[in-house]
């Protein structure tokens, strides 16, 4: 558990777990996650890596801002953490947003990345998703945890996982309510308000390195449409559909999850 702060002075929150003879791997959280929402996968990954977790600006332990940045300033914060680390090139799994600051640092620094997992990852905010983020906004200017999960969140998971966890969505839903405050939410609207002309469709034929596509055939948030397009553009990607799943996938299948990145990274490497 460490602060790193970066060439433009923030200060941003990160774990580093396993051996670090082993590969390492960077994973970067979807948009309302922190570095605890990895806590279960953190002794699978980290038994065969170098296990790298951070909180983005205004994320979890991250420093929060006060002014609306761009998305692209993440994959800056990235680069002086694996900088900082002393790591030439890391297998670098990017969940939604996470993914898309995967992407542009496959793009714009393809040297640092050896191998690139796009887990439920757009290449662009199409005018769906846009639309899905200004909704999203607005639940978060209520600053009320609870009323921001009922309408934002079953967005999220599969119709199937409602269905069958509805306890457990409750039991989130409770922890939504005590645990997030102003801050937060504030936080999350700067986040969700930097990338709003985010398209990297016609530079994604500049990503050269191993690339692993994982979507999910009930993800309404990023369709298995989009990520097609984005296996359309990769040379010799893998396209991987985790079935009677949505959006948070990982959270619904979280054995596929990892046996898919796990493999496809130890293959790779």
């Amino acid at each position: 558990m460490a602060l790193l702060r970066t060439s433009d002075g923030t200060q941003i929150y990160y774990e580093v777990h396993g051996d670090q003879s082993n590969p390492p791997v960077v994973i970067l959280n979807g948009i309302m996650m922190s570095v605890p929402s990895w806590a279960g996968f953190v002794p699978h990954f980290s038994r065969h890596f170098r296990l790298i977790l951070m909180d983005f600006r205004d994320q979890g332990r991250s420093e929060r801002k006060d002014s609306q940045y761009h998305i692209s300033i993440h994959v800056d914060d990235l680069t002086d953490l694996i900088d900082a680390l002393e790591i030439s090139s890391a297998n670098v799994v990017g969940l939604s947003y996470g993914g898309q600051v995967a992407e542009m640092l496959a793009i714009k620094r393809p040297e640092r990345v050896n191998s690139l997992v796009l887990a439920n990852t757009p290449a662009r905010i199409s005018p769906y998703l846009a639309e899905l983020g200004e909704a999203w906004k607005e639940a978060a200017e209520l600053k009320d945890g609870e009323r921001f999960f009922k309408l934002a969140i079953p967005f999220i998971y599969s119709d199937f996982f409602y269905n069958r966890n509805l306890q457990w969505l409750k039991e989130r839903q409770k922890m939504f309510k005590s645990t997030l405050n102003g801050e937060w939410f504030e936080g999350f609207i700067r986040l969700i308000s930097s990338n709003p002309d985010f398209n990297v469709l016609e530079e994604l034929d500049k990503i050269q390195c191993p690339t692993l596509l994982l979507g999910a055939d009930r993800d309404i948030i990023t369709p298995i449409e989009e990520m097609k397009a984005i296996h359309e553009r990769v040379r010799n990607s893998e396209f991987l559909v985790i079935k009677d799943a949505g959006h948070g996938a990982f959270l619904e299948k979280p054995g596929e999850f990892m046996t898919a990145i796990i493999g496809f990274v130890l293959k790779n490497c």
